[in-house]
């Protein structure tokens, strides 16, 4: 077969691919992903003893998943336990770890990204899921710091979904979640001025947002839906244009009234 033969067939079968993989993302806008099973599965919740973490916890334990739960916060580990497990989770397992902490994270289960995804990809199975957030996608005044961790994190996802991609481990999921604000305390008093486009969400709505994209399988996850839109037009606007659409949304006050988190005396 000469080279110009293999080039067109090369060509082809990619055409063919493309035009498949536009048409599935297009039937899944109109029709939903069916849901996998999560029964059985373990169900590794960082950060379980309170907010997102804990909501998430008592969600799997609902759909029947084995749950480890970690958290720096003893005393609230073993509350979402006993919550699980008032929930209907028949194993649910708690230990006090601070992830910040690399020598902690080996102790308590010698459980990271770089300890369990050789297990993922041995068995061709498992499900990576990162919190981040809307600030992991826009830069915001005010949020530097947090701005900065939080798109370390889907770079990170990111690449470990390419990585899986390029072994062809077609088992292995990924979930990148970016949501806005959400009620836990964590961000008191930040403010919207278009609650209608960019509302403060509640947590359990997050959650079930969260839960259903894990076991659709869904890469993507932005809370609220006009994030996609806002996405759609960082890649287009002129950058004044972009600032100037971000002031009007009130992007740029929204940390103005931040207090943060108040600590437990």
């Amino acid at each position: 077969m000469s080279s110009n033969l293999r080039s067109a067939r090369k060509l082809l079968v990619f055409l063919a691919k493309l035009l498949f993989s536009i048409l599935e993302a297009l039937i899944f806008v109109l029709i939903p992903r069916p849901r996998k099973n999560v029964a059985g599965e373990i169900v590794l919740i960082t950060g379980s003893g309170s907010g997102l973490g804990r909501l998430l916890a008592l969600q799997f334990a609902r759909l029947g998943s084995v749950l480890v739960l970690w958290d720096i916060n003893t005393e609230g580990n073993e509350e979402t336990l006993q919550m699980a497990q008032e929930a209907g989770a028949t194993r649910v397992h708690a230990y006090t770890c601070d992830c910040s902490r690399k020598e902690d994270v080996y102790r308590v289960a010698n459980q990271t990204y770089k300890a369990f995804l050789p297990a993922m990809i041995a068995n061709d199975h498992g499900h990576l899921v990162c919190i981040s957030s809307s600030a992991g996608l826009v830069g915001v005044n005010g949020l530097a710091d947090y701005c900065a961790s939080k798109y370390a994190a889907i770079g990170f996802a990111e690449s470990m979904f390419v990585e899986t991609f390029a072994l062809k481990q077609k088992g292995i999921k990924t979930t990148i979640v970016c949501p806005f604000f959400i009620k836990t305390g964590m961000f008191e008093g930040c403010t919207t001025k278009c609650p209608m486009l960019l509302p403060i969400l509640e947590p359990d709505y997050v959650v079930r947002k969260i839960v259903d994209a894990i076991l659709q399988e869904k890469l993507y996850l932005y809370i609220p839906k006009f994030l996609y839109f806002m996405m759609f037009l960082k890649s287009i606007l002129p950058i004044k244009t972009g600032l100037l659409l971000g002031d009007y949304l009130g992007v740029l006050e929204a940390m103005e009234g931040f207090t943060g988190q108040k600590k437990k005396v």
